[in-house]
């Protein structure tokens, strides 16, 4: 298994902002009665700002931890106090939040905070990482986001500006603070360092984090950024309007395999390894005009007009003057599973769902708009003025960075959720405008991975324990080991899965080069180096 699991892979995705919303910042949560240290049941009478903690118990190492009724849950990897408490900030909020404390002897004296994905509304997606957390000594902490839905369902923000708030930034936030509270009430020595790790939507809850409440971390980890959640959405439309725009643009799930075997050709050997990974597809230069019919249609070519579906994906949205809106998309995956089909060209293609569900829940709050209502131009405009300043996170991390902070981003070539491109044009950015982004920001791109994890490369990576080095005074991080699985998906769950081969990931833009010589599945055997 290769690709990315359908329902996990639209779970994981999510966006932060050009200037704070006209809502209150609140105040830290406070210690009002603290439990005796080391005692978990105790912890329901810990007094807490804004709503209370309901439960408290131990969970056995090996015990199923399950987050949504009715559903099987994964083992424990160790014992921990597992504690729930419901907060609300506002009349109509309801934030859901967990904080798992390993017992006192496996404690290393950190705290993980875990992103959410997709609009959240379990927390199903953060109990992976803090699952992660509590395997490594970590007391972790997430959130439901403030409300409750399935992966692809925004109705809870009809008319709830409140909910919407705790969704773009404020859930996280308050996590942080309860999770700080409850561990300085549980353990007798202090916090040492706190982190926070998000992908997809939980990477764009890790910039929000940096840039809106630099003070909750101390160093943060932000995959696949789904950032900036209005600008991606209104590429979403974009990217549905081109693939399904006209009933003979839809390219047909069994032609991307041409695309996919045609790309593969041109440009896979380029790195010297013909692997099937592009390792940096942007210089490609891949024109699906080659495979146009001569006359018609067939199996084995492209009609005129889905060769223009395919070259609109690959390019990315413009505008009518042909200005980039947002990045495109990579080719090499393109028929690999949970890539094109689940997100831009299936028949339920996510693209399109997340983006009518913003527009007709947030931005419009009309439960009857439809897709066809779309208008590119004053559709865009009012999204970025209604929650530009409540979703988005901007790029001023001088906050973050002037306390120490340390930022590690990654994203894999072959997503086709969120452009990779984009975050390199954050990390760019973000360069451009702040001196100490050299020396405490790295940037990993990810050869054959998809949307946050699996695909057809070496897609399994440790960012934590890098960051933890790096922030515990070792030097930035210039490369990683990534492993290579025939499950990928086991393995990002922490199950038995086997390794194929490892490769090394380079601090971009550096790459990496085979030596010439021993196995191209040994890390060993490659070199960082600057790219051609």
């Amino acid at each position: 298994m290769t690709g990315l699991s359908p329902r996990l892979g639209i779970a994981l995705l999510g966006g932060a902002a050009m200037g704070m919303a006209a809502v209150a910042v609140l105040a830290p949560v406070e210690s009002v009665r603290a439990a005796p240290a080391g005692s978990c049941e105790s912890l329901t009478g810990l007094t807490i700002a804004d709503g209370k903690i309901d439960s408290a118990v131990m969970v056995k190492q090996g015990e199923a931890i399950t987050t949504e009724a009715g559903k099987p849950g994964l083992p424990a990897p160790a014992a921990f106090c597992r504690v729930h408490a419901v907060l609300k900030p506002t009349p109509r909020s309801e934030v859901k939040i967990e904080v798992w404390l390993p017992e006192g002897a496996a404690w290393n004296g950190k705290l993980l905070g875990a992103g959410n994905g997709g609009y959240g509304g379990t927390l199903t997606l953060p109990a992976l990482t803090m699952r992660t957390g509590i395997a490594k000594g970590y007391a972790a902490t997430g959130s439901d986001m403030g409300h409750l839905s399935n992966d692809v369902d925004a109705k809870w923000a009809l008319n709830e500006p409140e909910k919407i708030v705790d969704f773009g930034h404020r859930a996280n936030h308050l996590a942080a603070l309860l999770a700080k509270q409850v561990v300085g009430s549980y353990y007798p020595k202090p916090l040492a360092a706190a982190y926070f790790h998000g992908c997809s939507d939980g990477g764009r809850e890790a910039l929000n984090e940096a840039q809106r409440y630099p003070t909750d971390y101390d160093a943060i980890i932000a995959g696949a950024p789904a950032n900036p959640w209005t600008r991606l959405m209104t590429g979403f439309m974009a990217d549905h309007r081109a693939a399904f725009g006209k009933p003979d643009s839809i390219i047909p799930n069994a032609k991307l395999k041409l695309l996919q075997a045609a790309s593969l050709a041109k440009c896979d050997a380029a790195d010297g390894v013909t692997d099937n990974v592009i390792d940096d597809p942007r210089k490609c230069g891949f024109d699906p005009g080659v495979l146009q019919c001569k006359a018609g249609d067939a199996a084995d070519c492209l009609t005129a007009p889905q060769v223009e579906t395919a070259r609109a994906l690959y390019r990315g949205p413009v505008d009518a003057k042909g200005k980039s809106i947002f990045p495109g998309y990579m080719p090499g995956a393109e028929a690999v599973a949970g890539t094109w089909d689940l997100w831009l060209t299936g028949a339920n293609a996510q693209h399109g769902r997340f983006g009518t569900e913003f527009y007709r829940y947030m931005v419009h709050a009309n439960p009857a708009w439809q897709p066809t209502d779309y208008d590119p131009i004053a559709d865009p405009k009012l999204a970025a003025k209604k929650f530009a300043g409540i979703l988005d996170a901007n790029t001023d991390l001088s906050a973050f960075y002037k306390r120490g902070g340390k930022l590690i981003l990654y994203h894999g070539w072959y997503d086709a959720a969120i452009p990779p491109e984009n975050t390199i044009n954050y990390y760019e950015e973000v360069k451009r405008t702040q001196r100490q982004a050299a020396s405490s920001t790295r940037l990993f791109m990810v050869p054959g991975m998809s949307h946050c994890l699996g695909g057809p490369g070496a897609t399994g990576f440790d960012p934590l324990t890098a960051l933890d080095q790096w922030r515990q005074g070792g030097p930035a991080p210039e490369q990683m080991v990534a492993t290579r699985y025939d499950n990928p998906i086991f393995a990002y769950f922490g199950l038995p899965a086997k390794a194929l081969g490892t490769r090394p990931l380079c601090a971009y833009p550096k790459v990496a080069r085979w030596k010439g010589t021993g196995s191209t599945d040994d890390a060993g055997n490659f070199d960082c180096v600057a790219p051609s």
